[in-house]
C-alpha cells in the first residue's frame, strides 16, 4: 500500500492550500473530517484502524503542528461499520507545513506500514471532507469533564443546500440565533462548518452531543417547540424547506483515547 494514502485527500488539493486566506477569514479555523469505510472480516479492520489512529495517526499530526479532535465509530447510520477522525488546522498553510512533515515522519512512517502490512486490506476507503469553521463556534468546543463521566454520544448533521446562496441563508441563520438555542437547550454543539472540500456541497455539518439517545429525542422535540426557534425560522425565506435540500445524520460513539468523549 502505497504511505501517501494515509497523508489524506486534500493534501492531493495543493493549489488550494497555497491561496492565501482572506483576512476576514483568518479567526476561523479549518477542521477535516475523514471517513474510514470498514467491513467486518478476519482482516479486523476496525481493531486496524482504530490503533494506527491512537498510536500512529495523531501522536504523528500532534508532532507536526496540528491537533486530533475526536475518533469516532458509526453507532447509528449507513454505510457501516465505520470509523471517523477529525483533525483542526489554524490555516490551510498551517495544512500544508503539516502535510509536508507527514511525509519526513519516520515514526508515522512505521505505523502507516504496520496498518498496510496485515492480511488483507486494512480498511475498504476512506474519504475526507474540509470544512471552515463559522463564526459562531471559530474552533471546536471541547470538554473538560470527559475523564468524570461516562462517554456521550455524539450526532454528526449535514444539511445539503441547493445553491450557495441558500447555503449562506442557513449559516446566517446558525450564526444568527440557531446555535444559540441548542447551547440554552443543553444540546451541546461541538462545531459547525461550511464544506470547502467533499462530496454533496454546498452544505454545512455540526456536530452536538448528548448524554444517551433518550436525552437525544427529548432534546430535539423542545428544539422543534422552542419559541426562539419558531421565531427565527418564521420568514418565508429562512424555512429550511427552502434552504435546505437533504439533511443525513449520523450517531457515533467516541473511541477510548478520543480527545473528544
Amino acid at each position: 500500500m502505497d504511505r501517501r494514502q494515509m497523508i489524506t485527500g486534500a493534501a492531493a488539493m495543493s493549489a488550494l492550500l497555497s491561496t492565501p486566506v482572506r483576512a476576514a477569514d483568518t479567526s476561523k479555523s479549518f477542521l477535516e473530517i475523514t471517513t474510514w469505510r470498514l467491513h467486518n472480516s478476519p482482516e479486523d479492520q476496525l481493531h486496524r484502524v482504530s490503533d494506527y489512529l491512537e498510536a500512529g495517526l495523531f501522536p504523528a499530526l500532534t508532532r507536526a503542528g496540528a491537533k486530533p479532535v475526536a475518533a469516532f465509530a458509526n453507532l447509528i447510520g449507513p454505510d457501516g461499520p465505520s470509523l471517523f477522525s477529525i483533525t483542526q488546522y489554524p490555516s490551510l498553510g498551517a495544512m500544508q507545513d503539516v502535510l509536508a512533515k507527514l511525509a519526513v515522519d519516520q515514526q508515522y512512517d512505521k505505523a502507516s506500514q504496520t496498518l498496510g502490512g496485515g492480511n488483507g486490506m486494512p480498511f475498504v476507503t476512506m474519504e475526507s471532507t474540509l470544512f471552515q469553521n463559522l463564526s459562531i463556534i471559530p474552533e471546536p468546543i471541547l470538554s473538560s469533564d470527559a475523564s468524570s463521566r461516562p462517554p456521550r454520544i455524539f450526532e454528526l448533521r449535514t444539511y445539503q443546500s441547493q445553491s450557495m446562496a441558500a447555503r449562506q441563508k442557513k449559516a446566517a441563520m446558525f450564526n444568527g440565533g440557531e446555535i444559540g438555542i441548542f447551547q440554552r437547550l443543553g444540546m451541546r454543539p461541538v462545531f459547525i462548518g461550511e464544506s470547502i472540500i467533499g462530496q454533496r456541497q454546498p452544505n454545512i455539518t455540526y456536530m452536538l452531543s448528548f448524554d444517551n439517545l433518550d436525552g437525544r429525542e427529548k432534546l430535539w422535540r423542545a428544539f422543534g417547540s422552542d419559541p426562539e426557534w419558531k421565531k427565527l425560522s418564521a420568514p418565508p425565506e429562512l424555512k429550511d424547506a427552502q434552504i435546505v435540500a437533504n439533511i443525513s445524520n449520523i450517531i457515533l460513539r467516541p473511541l477510548p483515547f478520543s480527545p473528544i468523549r
